[in-house]
């Protein structure tokens, strides 16, 4: 699938100032010489099964799967330490930064469930943590925050900008390149430049590899659809990977439409956006006719980001994934129904990815299998959730 080194089809690459490729050309060569040895495979093993929890089970939905007329199944990575699926990129990261000799993990965070993972990580290997968080998302976030000052990370709110994630990411490259020398930047997505897109993957690849052994063992076969939310994309890559050649396997990736109203803004750059680079790569971003980077929004703090991951584009554009759009009322309707239904409480990231198959259950024949990657749990959410509801 990589034509060239860093790329996906025509996206990817690296575009960052030269002050950067050091420390990025540092994490290709322990990607290469580290990541693949025995030693530190079964270290990351043994710190994914006794400290994150894996593996994750998937989950069979009854009520619902009466409801929708096909087989509904969740992959639960919601039971995961620290409440997400980010903790398997932090943990692998983690590591191989401690095998790198670093000692200071630093991170951005959007919804906070990567700050919290990084936090736990750094805490589990004895490094020091420092995150970068939007001053916005600090707010709407403030259990997440608690939770890595808790854990002894630093939270560093970050006011410029539209006060997101996007400015968190931004500021943590700039600290990046200062401290080089005993900082390894956890990147928390599937996104930025080269080679973390690759890396990233590779971490959360557990996913699908996983359920796809469950879902036989289960079912008899591979699911006929799998679905995920999509922010920069690393949910979603680690829950397509191990099928990308499985022609059988129906992929979608869901995007955050925002309230869906005209002039509102949107979290989809898949859908409404053009090629561009952001971050470090070519990808697909929301951005002006200037090409200057448009303000992204959604209910969800981790998918409010104007960009995506690189593989995600190149996915989209060869037709084996396809992308999905679905507004904040439908996610919040999505969330009510998985709790009451079957007593879960999805992330609103992972609620887009049931709001869409709740909408578009007529597209899946009677007695199909679904599996939509749950990435989070919704407790952090519960705030938004009931504001809503009061004000609604």
């Amino acid at each position: 699938m990589i034509m060239k080194k860093g790329y996906f089809g025509e996206f990817g690459g690296c575009f960052v100032p030269e002050l950067l490729m050091p420390p990025l050309n540092e994490v290709e060569r322990a990607m290469q010489d580290i990541l693949p040895t025995e030693a530190f495979q079964k270290e990351l093993s043994d710190l994914l099964n006794s400290y994150a929890g894996r593996p994750t089970p998937v989950t069979f939905c009854p009520t619902l799967s009466r409801e929708l007329g096909f087989a509904l199944w969740l992959k639960r990575e919601d039971l995961l330490h620290t409440g997400a699926h980010k903790i398997n990129n932090a943990l692998g990261q983690g590591l191989l930064a401690k095998y790198m000799g670093k000692t200071c993990l630093i991170a951005e965070t959007g919804a906070g469930q990567h700050g919290v993972a990084t936090a736990a990580a750094a805490a589990r290997l004895g490094l020091a943590c420092r995150i970068f968080m939007g001053a916005e998302d600090v707010e709407r976030q403030a259990t997440n925050v608690a939770r890595m000052r808790l854990m002894r990370a630093e939270v560093v709110a970050v006011e410029s900008g539209s006060r997101t994630l996007k400015d968190a990411i931004n500021e943590t490259l700039r600290y990046w390149i200062s401290h080089q020398s005993d900082c390894h930047y956890c990147f928390g997505t599937a996104a930025g430049p080269h080679p973390f897109p690759t890396l990233v993957k590779e971490f959360q690849r557990v996913i699908s590899k996983e359920s796809k052994e469950q879902m036989l063992a289960a079912t008899g076969k591979l699911p006929d659809a799998i679905v995920a939310c999509v922010g920069g994309g690393s949910n979603a890559i680690g829950a397509f990977a191990e099928y990308l050649d499985e022609p059988s396997v129906r992929l979608v990736g869901v995007e955050a439409a925002g309230t869906g109203e005209p002039g509102c803004f949107n979290s989809a750059p898949l859908n409404l956006g053009s090629p561009g680079v952001l971050h470090g790569s070519y990808s697909m971003l929301l951005q002006n006719l200037d090409g200057q980077i448009e303000p992204s929004h959604s209910i969800s703090a981790g998918l409010d980001y104007p960009g995506v991951g690189p593989e995600h584009s190149y996915l989209q554009k060869s037709g084996r994934v396809s992308y999905g759009l679905v507004r904040d009322s439908n996610v919040v309707a999505a969330f009510l129904r998985l709790s009451a239904s079957e007593g879960i409480l999805p992330a609103l990231e992972s609620s887009h990815a049931l709001a869409w198959v709740f909408d578009h259950a007529e597209a899946f024949a009677q007695g199909s299998t679904v599996l939509v990657n749950l990435s989070g749990r919704g407790d952090k959410d519960l705030g938004i959730i009931q504001k809503v509801l009061n004000e609604g």
